[in-house]
């Protein structure tokens, strides 16, 4: 079993900046994909951006300059570096983690961090 734990949320102003961390632990397996997703009040949940254990990356085209995520392998943590935020990226924020090994394919969420940009 996968445990996610996220850090990093907070509150911040429209322009300012926020790192969030998503800590890994239990039994990892490769290939994966990890990914944040975000739910704001009233919409779907979303994916934000993805990280494969290769290091491809894909991110939706409202963060596309301005987040930018990455993972050490070595300690399973996920960064998701956030700047020149904006109120409409006020959500939460949950970290994914998806195995995508033949013989053990598994899907995981953290609970996930407040992020709210004022105005």
């Amino acid at each position: 079993q996968v445990q996610l734990v996220e850090s990093g949320g907070g509150l911040v102003q429209a322009g300012g900046s926020l790192r969030l961390s998503c800590a890994a632990s239990g039994r990892i397996f490769s290939p994966n994909v990890m990914g944040w997703y975000r739910q704001g009040p009233g919409k779907q949940r979303e994916l934000v951006a993805s990280i494969r254990s290769g290091g491809i990356t894909d991110y939706t085209d409202s963060v596309k300059g301005r987040f930018t995520i990455s993972r050490d392998n070595a300690k399973n943590t996920m960064y998701l570096q956030m700047n020149s935020l904006k109120p409409e990226d006020t959500a939460v924020y949950y970290c994914n983690y998806e195995s995508r090994w033949a013989y053990q394919a598994a899907n995981y969420w953290g609970q996930g961090t407040q992020v709210t940009v004022s105005s």
